[in-house]
This record gives C-alpha cells, structure tokens and sequence, in this order.
C-alpha cells in the first residue's frame, strides 16, 4: 500500500473516532441523564466513557454511555443518593409519556430547547480550577499564609508532596501557588496588614510599657527585640512585638538607647508616655535606660536566678549539683539506662517520668533537675548499681542529704516565677506581696531546717532585699499596689504612706491637665479643619437665673485637688476585691466612680514584672531561623517573628 493511501486510512480512522466518541457522549446526555447529578464525566483514549464520583471521587466504568454501572455504585456507596435518582428517574418518565394533544388550526409548532449542553457546562465548571481572582481562592491563599506564619513553618512546606495532596483532596479546584509566591508577595502583603492593624491600635493608647532584650540568631546574627503592652479601653491588657531588629553595631549603652528610641518613634510612640521598660541585669541595656531618662524595673526572673546562683558558691552545694549533672547525663546518653530505669519505677512503684537537664537560659530547670532526681533515687540506684563502670556516680547519702536541703529551700520558689512571668494578666502589684511573703513565710528560718537549708535562705532573701532596696524602684511598686483593687496600701510601709497618697494625687492632676491640653489640642485642629460662625441665640428667662449663687456643696465647688483628694479617699474605704479576681475587670465595673484613680490605674497596671514577653520572642525567633531556613534575610525574620506573635 502506498503511502497516500496509508494516510488516507489513518484519516478516516481518526474522523470515525472522533464520531465515536461523540456519539457516546451525547448518548450519555440523553439515556437516564438524572444520575449525571452526581458524577462527571471522563473521557479515555480508547473512546471509552468513565465517570467520576463527586462524593467520593472513585472511578466508575461506563462503556458506551451505559449508565447502570453508576446507579449500581449509588445504591452500593450513597444509598441516599440512589433512592433520589430513582424517584428522579421515575418521574422523568412521567413527564416523558405522551399528552393528548389538542390541534387548532392557528395553533404554531412549540420551539424545543435542548437542556443538554447547560447540564454538560455544570458538570465541567466542578472540575476547572477557580480563578485567581475569585474569592475562594483567595480565601484559601490567605488561609494558608496566615497558617505559614502562625504556625513558623518553612515556606517550602507548600511544595511538599503530602502538603500539596492534603489541599487537592480538601477541594481539587483550588491550584496552590509555589513557595516564592509566599515568600515574596503573600507574607510582606499580610505584615502589611497585620502592622496597620497595630499601628491603629497604638493611636489610642495613653500609656503603655515596654521590655527589650538583645539576642543572637543559630547563625550568630544579633537582635534587638521590643515588646509593648498597654490596657485597652475594654480594660484588656494587650501585648505586642513590635520588631525583632537586625543590631550589627557595638552592643554599648550608647547604641542601644538609640536603637530603642527609633524603635518607639518608628511606631509613632512617644518617650513621655512610657511608664517603664523591663529588661534583665546586663550593664549595657542599664545604661541606655539611663541615657534616655526612662524608668526602669529590673527583671524578678533574672533576679531570682540571680540569687540562687549565689547559693552555688557553696562547695557542699556544687560538689551535689555536680553529681546530679552527671547521673542525668549517663541517663541521657544510653537506651539501655533509659529502658533499665523504666523497669525499676515499675519494680518500686514510682512514677514514670524521664530525667530533666538542666538547662542554664530556663529558670528553674535546676531545681527541677535536683527534684526529679530525688524523686526517682531508689530506681537510680539500682540502674547504675549494676554497672561497675557507673557505680562511682551513684550519690552518697552526703550528697542526697545537701540536695534534700537546696530542694527544700528553693522548690516553693519556682511556682512564683512562672506565676510572674505570664503577660497576659496584671503581674507588677504582686511583686511587694511576694516579697512580704518571702520575708514573712516562704524565706523564713524554721526550727527544724537544717543548717545548709537555713544558709540557703539568708541568701537568697539578703541578695532579693538588697537588689529591690532601692528607692525609686519601692515607690514604683508601691504605686502599681496602691491601684491594684486587691492590694492598695496594704504591703506599704505605715511611714510611706501618706506620701505615696500626696504621689498619686499629683500624678492625677497632671495627667488631668495633660487630657484637657490634648483635647483642647485637638478642638483647635478641628475648628481649624471645619470652622463654623457662631450664631447668635436669643436668651430665654430662665437663663437670667442660672447663675445665682447657691449654699449646697458638691463636688463642682470643690477646687481641682480636693476633688481628686476625696475620690482617691473614696476609692481606698471601698472593700478590697478578691485576691482571685482580676483587677481589670473590678476596674471595667468600677471605672466611672473613680475615674480620675483608674486613669492612674492604666498608667502602672501595665508594666511587666519579667522581661518574659522578650525571652518569648527569642523562642519564636529559634523556631523561625533553623538549620534548614538559616539563609532567612533578617528583614524576612523581622516579618515572621512580627506576624508569629501578633496574629
């Protein structure tokens, strides 16, 4: 056969193939075409018809448009499904049966419209992807960058294959973009708008307090982050990041208060406002507080481990620390230890809990450490008994006796650091109450401590009182207790008093006359804006009696000082609240009968007795920048760690 001819055959071929298939998508239109609601249509290169499910997306065989293949798989998997299309299929023939016709000779030939070619539409309109500009597709664009950035995971997460497979099978139209589509254009969209968002909040803020912190990325890249809180008008004390800032220059005082200065007036925060930064001990963060004249509490958190790293200058103490350090690291470093310590709490009835390590940035992990160990001593014993080579690591009962006495003298302590370090509560008002208590209780030598346990506690209360003995420092504290409802005067000292009550009434009065200049600042731009003339009203005859002079006494002809002296009075004969309760909410209920005293209670309840908001941001910041993202530009990692704690 020649050539041409071969083509020729090839060509008819091709064309009766193409007939074919019509054919049998056109069957498929018109033979019970009531089960096509739940399936489309999928057509092979062997001209034969296959359709998919659309509940539950498995394959069905339909050779030459034959439809019982699907009704079989409905009444198999969607029995529901099945008993519809059958009442559907049973009227259809109803409507399909002839109806007596009536003829008239003026009567016209009604026009037939075929209602296949729409329902062919529908059923591929469920199958093509949405458009980019649709609103479920952005939708779910938005939802997944907001779960890239909540949740800190690696922009190449969405180009995995499980992550893709996840997303085709919760809805196969949405097509999901490629990682530089995140990274370049979602993420900086949303901290866009998530910084707005902020920045509208800061507008309204009167007063507000600040901790920083500077610290060093996995690829040793320095930070310098900064935390906001405020209480809002709802009576909500409200945390923010503000910024994880790139710091390649000298960590000198000097630089750092110029770095958190611009930090503030980048957010359009201004100096007078801040009530108080809270930062660790470091010299150089000290020094840039005083360079920009701001007040400054010191960390209970740092001050509190401080403390008890000096009870590690006893020897007796080291040597027991020492061997605690060793018996978990015998443990961490073998299964055989971790699996023969497992059947010894089961042989002596102990809890199963693992050996913690100490770690030197966590306070408190030593003292968990020492607990732990004291609790699973008999299984740790026989573990290491039974090896000559650990035997030596075993502790004797001098060293289990020195740290029964560190856990006795420190293991109360820990739950007041944790209490303190939350920043979503008031936390400040409780620093004199637990130091009263400490004093009083907690840090008191009883009669039957031992001399080391005794030791312990002279210290750590002598470098706490010592550390919190300074003036300035006292008055702030007293101040955020005099506005704390549950508190008030009561952890201040009787000579103290009568002065913090004279601080607090000319701390009113300015911030009185701070909001009448504000506001008559902003009447003035206003009239500026929309100045409107005056026009003039015809007086009526009561008014020529709405000055005369009265003998009742009120509030109104009391002068500016005496008003606020009697509400502060007021306020402190009211019952105390409960020491359970929150002192935002007592103030949401109570705000307009002493408005002027919970305007100063804004100004003091925000300020944080940790610098935990900061220490949280140095967290995230690990869990962003990890090996496999340690190439993230430090404008990237500003972003991410902004939009990980603010959504």
């Amino acid at each position: 056969m020649s050539a041409p001819d071969r083509n020729t055959n090839v060509t008819e071929r091709a064309s009766t193939s193409e007939e074919k298939s019509d054919e049998i998508v056109d069957k498929r239109g018109k033979t019970n075409s009531v089960v096509w609601k739940w399936f489309g249509y999928l057509r092979s290169d062997k001209l034969q018809v296959s359709a998919c499910c659309k509940m539950c997306r498995r394959v069905v065989p339909t050779s030459s448009g034959n439809t019982s293949n699907l009704f079989h798989h409905l009444k198999q998997f969607h029995p529901i499904e099945h008993s519809e299309s059958q009442k559907m299929k049973h009227h259809k023939s109803l409507s399909q049966q002839p109806a007596p016709q009536t003829t008239t000779p003026s009567s016209s030939p009604t026009p037939v419209v075929s209602k296949e070619k729409p329902m062919q539409q529908t059923q591929m309109a469920a199958f093509m992807p949405y458009d980019k500009q649709s609103k479920r597709h952005k939708d779910i664009t938005k939802a997944v960058t907001n779960f890239l950035a909540k949740d800190m995971m690696p922009f190449s997460t969405v180009e995995n294959v499980g992550f893709r497979k996840m997303i085709s099978i919760i809805d196969p139209r949405y097509e999901l973009p490629g990682r530089k589509y995140f990274s370049r254009a979602a993420i900086p969209a949303l901290y866009s708008e998530v910084r707005e968002r902020v920045e509208e909040q800061l507008k309204s803020v009167s007063y507000f307090a600040t901790t920083a912190d500077l610290w060093s990325s996995r690829t040793s890249e320095p930070y310098l982050s900064l935390t906001v809180h405020f209480i809002d008008q709802d009576w909500k004390l409200v945390s923010l990041c503000l910024q994880t800032v790139y710091f390649p220059e000298d960590h000198t005082g000097e630089s750092i208060a110029a770095g958190l200065a611009d930090a503030l007036a980048s957010w359009g925060l201004r100096e007078d406002r801040q009530v108080c930064i809270t930062t660790d001990s470091g010299t150089n963060i000290i020094k840039a507080a005083e360079l920009n004249r701001w007040t400054r509490l010191q960390c209970f958190g740092h001050r509190l481990n401080s403390a008890i790293e000096k009870v590690n200058q006893d020897k007796r103490v080291d040597r027991a620390i020492g061997v605690c350090k060793k018996v978990v690291a015998a443990f961490s470093y073998s299964w055989k230890k971790k699996r023969d310590l497992a059947a010894a709490q089961e042989e002596y009835h102990l809890p199963k809990h693992k050996l913690i390590s100490e770690t030197p940035t966590r306070w408190g992990s030593r003292q968990q450490m020492v607990k732990r160990v004291l609790e699973q001593k008999r299984a740790i014993t026989e573990v290491l008994s039974k090896d000559k080579k650990t035997r030596p690591l075993v502790p004797n009962w001098q060293d289990v006796d020195v740290l029964e006495s560190i856990d006795a003298a420190l293991s109360p302590l820990l739950e007041f650091t944790d209490a303190l370090s939350g920043e979503s509560y008031v936390s400040v008002s409780f620093l004199k109450p637990v130091m009263h208590l400490f004093n009083t209780s907690i840090l008191k030598e009883a009669e039957d401590d031992t001399e080391l346990t005794r030791t312990i506690k002279t210290t750590v209360m002598g470098y706490l009182n010592q550390k919190y003995d300074d003036p300035a420092m006292d008055n702030l504290l007293d101040m955020a207790c005099l506005v704390d409802p549950r508190f008030k005067l009561q952890y201040t000292q009787e000579e103290k008093r009568e002065y913090i009550k004279e601080r607090a009434v000319l701390e009113m009065l300015k911030g009185e006359r701070s909001v009448v200049v504000r506001e008559e600042e902003s009447r003035e731009e206003a009239m500026r804006d929309t100045f409107v003339p005056p026009t003039k009203k015809k007086r009526s005859l009561a008014s020529f009696f709405s000055n005369r002079p009265t003998t009742t006494t009120n509030t109104e002809n009391l002068s500016a000082q005496q008003a606020v002296e009697r509400e502060l009075g007021n306020y402190l004969l009211s019952p105390h609240a409960d020491n359970d309760s929150n002192p935002l909410d007592w103030w949401k209920v109570y705000q307009n009968n002493f408005p002027r005293v919970s305007q100063l209670a804004q100004h003091y309840l925000c300020i944080q007795a940790t610098s935990s908001p900061s220490e949280r941001v140095f967290s995230t910041g690990g869990n962003i920048v990890t090996c496999k993202r340690a190439s993230l530009k430090p404008d990237n990692v500003d972003q991410l760690v902004f939009l990980a704690r603010n959504l």
